[in-house]
């Protein structure tokens, strides 16, 4: 998977073997986290609202316009304020 930056970033899942936490097809909020990465591991919020690891090779980082971004943070907030 290619390195994320800094800026708040998105990954859609392709597979989610044994991981019941995520579905396939859904975009998730990735958390940096330089040293998960390097065991090739992401941080994302998944199903339950709380950042965990999972297999880097689960995700495709994906680039949103402004607008989308803006609009699925929110949405996240709202989710995780609940």
């Amino acid at each position: 998977m290619k390195k994320l930056g800094t800026k708040t970033q998105f990954a859609v899942c392709i597979r989610n073997d044994g991981c019941e936490d995520l579905e396939v097809g859904k975009v998730y909020r990735v958390l940096a986290d330089e040293l998960a990465a390097r065991d090739g591991y992401i941080r994302v919020i998944d199903e339950s609202g709380e950042d965990y690891l999972y297999p880097a090779d689960y995700f495709v980082p994906i680039a949103l316009p402004e607008e989308a971004e803006r609009a699925l943070l929110a949405a996240f907030s709202s989710l995780s304020s609940t």
